[in-house]
């Protein structure tokens, strides 16, 4: 294992569930604003972001990141939304150390992650385990119009802001 593998937590065969150009998978999960988000609702543009835990380096850094930018995703008609499968009272406490100004959602029971295929074999420094891939999904009027998998926390939230600018 290379010095890169041992700190990303490289994931092993795992396969997203979802394709680009494939319609939106509905879902409802429990909100930090204390109430189910529910993707039916959605009109506009959608990022979900899929990340490991509350309160670890890379999860912070990517999680002030897409906060830092939530003003321009919104100008462009984007939600963000942050999934991992801690709690509301975990995600709650996050939320507020980080002034996360958009909704982070609980997937305690994993449902989420599996049908997206985002929960999967992972390593770090030698040691296997099942845990949360990195991946961001970005979704328009209700499709998928952009996949990230294995994703590296510097920059990300950027890329996807650009990558909307570009497609509008």
């Amino acid at each position: 294992m290379d010095y890169h593998q041992m700190w990303t937590g490289k994931s092993y065969g795992t396969q997203m569930k979802v394709k680009t150009g494939s319609k939106l998978l509905n879902f409802k999960l429990n909100s930090t604003n204390l109430k189910a988000f529910d993707t039916s609702k959605i009109k506009n543009g959608l990022v979900i972001y899929f990340y490991p835990k509350d309160n670890t380096p890379g999860c912070t850094l990517e999680t002030r990141d897409f906060s830092k930018l939530y003003k321009k995703f919104k100008s462009l008609k984007f939600e963000v939304i942050g999934i991992s499968k801690d709690n509301i009272k975990s995600h709650l406490s996050f939320k507020k150390k980080n002034k996360v100004p958009f909704q982070l959602l609980s997937d305690d029971k994993l449902i989420v992650q599996k049908k997206y295929g985002v929960w999967g074999l992972k390593s770090f420094m030698g040691k296997k385990f099942m845990g949360t891939i990195r991946s961001t999904i970005l979704i328009n009027k209700g499709k998928i119009i952009k996949i990230w998998s294995n994703v590296r926390v510097k920059d990300h939230a950027k890329e996807v802001l650009n990558f909307i600018k570009l497609s509008k």
